[in-house]
């Protein structure tokens, strides 16, 4: 049976849209293959790590008829991506293989039994879908994402918080050291909804997110559901099911500071250049960076063991007391790096409080970073 024939470059696209998740070593083998399913003239692709699972369908050629197996994903990805993007390629069946040809290229590939794949079983009590624009929800992610915990003992961390609440989605994230939160606006009232979602399905979803285009043709938006301890997402013909990190996150409104004395204004570009050329000076176990608040001037300085030193002057319009305070100089660059905008608020009290840096006019975002004592 021919199960398809297509251009490389559109099965390549459907394959490489289910395969982020899947990894090279796993105690199932069958783990790293994708589960094909043709059933009449559409196919089926999906793959899982037990924890999530991807989907998509697409119309590729071949035989109409019912067919499953599964084969090596990386593989596969592999051998397509050597051809040309304009050859067409088939993928026949025959008895436990696979036979992918293209041009005068042919490759016989081993399968394991489609019944053996683990599918993720889904949950029963999903609540109301809502939908968002995957733009907007890229947006929010990437205003958010850097902040999430790595491998941290307090798994919670280790994720975003989803909360829907009304008309509000906010995305939250810490790893104890800074937090961002960013904040959209829905169409729709929707119940209060709070998950959250781990790292690799957050990486995950920023990878297979579209952005609209530059026209927002393509923006078709994501559908969202949540259950006790699964989440739901379908958006561009794919389906993505994912676990939930169970536990309790942190209550982020009492981290934000709130009431500071003195507010700078400045250029996000500017800054975030400065702040890059002090980094390279800083000492690799701490990477702090000192700066100085002072009526006119923000002066920003780093050192290392070896005695060596940098220093950036900016000019700002800030009328306020000297505040002398020091930063892990990655979490700085980190927020400023992940903003499109030009002008960037950051919020001080005091030489020992946290600052808070914010956009002028776009109250939905706010990012709390914990001083650092050098």
């Amino acid at each position: 049976m021919i199960v398809l024939k297509a251009a490389q470059d559109q099965v390549l696209g459907a394959l490489q849209a289910v395969s982020g998740i899947v990894e090279r070593r796993h105690t199932l083998p069958v783990l790293a293959n994708v589960l094909i399913r043709k059933t009449g003239s559409q196919i089926e692709l999906t793959t899982s790590d037990l924890e999530i699972q991807v989907r998509t369908t697409a119309e590729l050629g071949g035989d109409a008829g019912n067919f499953s197996t599964t084969v090596g994903a990386r593989k596969l990805i592999d051998i397509l991506r050597s051809m040309p993007a304009d050859q067409v390629v088939s993928l026949t069946s025959n008895q436990n293989k696979l036979t992918l040809q293209g041009g005068k290229s042919r490759f016989t590939l081993q399968t394991l039994p489609a019944d053996d794949f683990p599918l993720v079983q889904e949950a029963a009590d999903f609540g109301p879908v809502f939908a968002v624009p995957q733009k907007t929800l890229k947006a929010l992610i990437n205003q958010v994402h850097f902040s999430m915990a790595v491998h941290d003992i307090r798994y919670y961390l280790n994720g975003i918080l989803f909360v829907a609440e009304g008309k509000s989605l906010t995305l939250v994230a810490t790893d104890g050291h800074r937090l961002a939160l960013a904040q959209a606006t829905l169409e729709t009232d929707i119940p209060k909804q709070e998950v959250i979602l781990p790292r690799k399905t957050v990486l995950e979803l920023m990878r297979l997110l579209k952005d609209g285009g530059k026209d927002g043709s393509d923006d078709q938006p994501i559908e969202m559901r949540f259950a006790g301890n699964q989440a739901k997402f379908s958006f561009s013909g794919m389906e993505f099911v994912t676990k939930l990190v169970e536990g309790k996150f942190p209550d982020y409104n009492r981290v934000i500071p709130k009431n500071h004395k003195f507010r700078v204004t400045l250029g996000r570009a500017p800054l975030l250049a400065s702040l890059q050329r002090a980094a390279i000076l800083t000492s690799e176990k701490f990477k702090a960076v000192r700066l100085s608040f002072e009526p006119g001037l923000l002066s920003i300085a780093s050192s290392n063991a070896e005695q060596e030193e940098a220093k950036e002057e900016i000019e700002i319009d800030y009328g306020g007391d000297l505040i002398e305070t020091g930063f892990n100089v990655t979490y700085l660059m980190d927020a400023l790096a992940n903003m499109g905008q030009d002008m960037v608020n950051i919020d001080l009290n005091d030489s020992a409080s946290s600052a808070l840096i914010t956009i002028p006019e776009q109250t939905g975002f706010k990012y709390v970073v914990m001083p650092m004592r050098i």
